[in-house]
């Protein structure tokens, strides 16, 4: 069996998607929560690595 690549395209939109189900689940945190925090930070980072402006879709949250 051949090994399956992902082009740059579904690499991007499954960062998008990472990303917006994390601010989904702190649009609901009613507490702190470090760890989540931590996490968009990184996605947002991965998002920079693509050159993706997330600044639309933290507005929507």
């Amino acid at each position: 069996m051949g090994e399956e690549t992902m082009t740059l395209e579904e690499q991007k939109q499954i960062a998008i998607d990472y990303y917006v189900n994390l601010m989904r689940i702190k649009a609901q945190q009613t507490s702190e929560n470090k760890e989540l925090d931590r996490q968009i930070e990184i996605a947002k980072l991965k998002l920079s690595t693509f050159s993706l402006d997330f600044a639309k879709l933290e507005k929507l949250f």
